[in-house]
């Protein structure tokens, strides 16, 4: 199965189907069909909430919708956590809704990051009735229309003193493609490395929706664009704007923190920790490349890789296959490489990772950071949430 993923995903990002092996060759009429299949199936849904047939939701608090238009790798979560705290900043408890899909890695990740502050966390497919549910838990203030917001934004001490339980606003993770709830800033995330594939919908190609959605958003950022030449940053940005030429366009990345050991997560390692050894890095993430060239800017000697399909859950056959290759690592160059995973691996499943001893495990941590280009900044981006939160 891990192998058909694989193809179906080579043939989404790849336009030349020239090196393409007859297992790929062999797919292409059925994801054609299947992607034909799902256009009309798209196109008379959202007919269906355009008309009024399909009813919208509108929560009593602002809501802020974290969404893409591609497979996995686009920052929402991260993007998400970083909204959530910055409200949290200004004494706004903030509400994030995500569905915990496919185990709830993130969805663990989140709670594990955001533990006893502020933001709280609620998992669900039904957003509106998770929502409701921490509503009536908590409460619920719509700081709109006053002045709480400015006051906070200039002075942040403030928010220690006025913050409170009641929900303050909600974060949408993975939220574009939720028609049922209606939000007030819709955010479109784009991966630098991979924005758009082939451009065919699913499951032929990336795309979700027809790019032409991007019309909807209120601000497109353009994540692990440090990671990607600035002729192909300018292509992005012309593609965006083409669809919406007002559309603010901010770049993110995803900066490395620190290490944790698998066993001990209370201890935190330095990156240098990682200077001059063999590390093999595995993973099961949207997009594998930013994490490996990530590790391989901190500076080992040697970067070894095992990639599996976003939120995979590890099998033991599949530690046996991480040994083995560990093992030709060590007589290679004579000594233990290092295990490398990322957080929401770690969230997905912990336990099995620790199959892999005696071979040491380290899970990499990250932070997202908006970089300063083109006059978008950390500031400018929360001012538009300040605009949001005094509509």
């Amino acid at each position: 199965m891990e192998k058909l993923k694989q193809a179906v995903k080579e043939i989404a990002y790849y336009r030349h189907q020239a090196k393409f092996s007859k297992l790929h060759l062999s797919l292409i009429p059925f994801l054609s069909l299947a992607s034909s299949l799902y256009g009309a199936l798209l196109y008379i849904r959202q007919s269906l909430y355009r008309s009024g047939f399909f009813s919208k939701n509108r929560l009593p608090v602002p809501v802020i919708s974290v969404g893409n238009l591609t497979w996995g790798g686009n920052g929402k979560t991260p993007m998400a956590e970083f909204i959530a705290k910055r409200l949290a900043d200004y004494g706004i408890s903030p509400l994030i809704l995500t569905r915990g899909y496919a185990g709830g890695d993130e969805a663990k990740m989140l709670k594990r990051h955001l533990l006893g502050g502020p933001v709280k966390v609620g998992v669900g497919a039904n957003r509106v009735a998770t929502a409701n549910l921490f509503f009536e838990k908590y409460g619920y203030v719509d700081y709109r229309g006053s002045k709480f917001f400015e006051r906070t934004y200039l002075d942040p001490k403030m928010g220690s003193h006025v913050g409170s339980q009641k929900i303050g606003a909600a974060v949408l993770d993975d939220g574009m493609q939720h028609w049922s709830l209606c939000r007030d800033l819709e955010i479109v995330m784009i991966n630098g490395l991979m924005p758009w594939g082939n451009c065919k919908l699913l499951p032929l190609g990336p795309l979700r929706e027809p790019l032409i959605a991007i019309k909807r958003a209120n601000i497109a950022v353009v994540h692990h664009a440090d990671l990607v030449l600035e002729q192909k940053l300018k292509d992005i940005k012309l593609v965006v704007q083409e669809i919406k030429e007002s559309l603010p366009i901010f770049y993110t990345r995803m900066t490395p923190s620190y290490f944790f050991e698998l066993r001990n997560i209370s201890t935190k390692m330095h990156l240098g920790a990682v200077l001059d050894a063999v590390v093999l890095c595995v993973s099961a993430i949207g997009s594998p490349d930013a994490f490996v060239r990530v590790m391989e800017k901190i500076g080992p000697l040697f970067v070894d890789r095992f990639d599996f399909s976003d939120h995979y859950s590890f099998q033991l056959k599949d530690i046996h296959m991480m040994r083995e290759r560990l093992r030709q690592l060590e007589d290679k160059f004579g000594y233990k490489p290092i295990v490398i995973v990322t957080e929401k691996d770690y969230d997905r499943d912990a336990e099995i990772l620790k199959h892999l001893h005696p071979f040491k495990v380290l899970v990499l941590c990250s932070e997202m950071q908006i970089i300063p280009c083109n006059g978008g900044n950390e500031d400018s981006f929360k001012s538009l949430l300040k605009e949001l939160l005094e509509v």
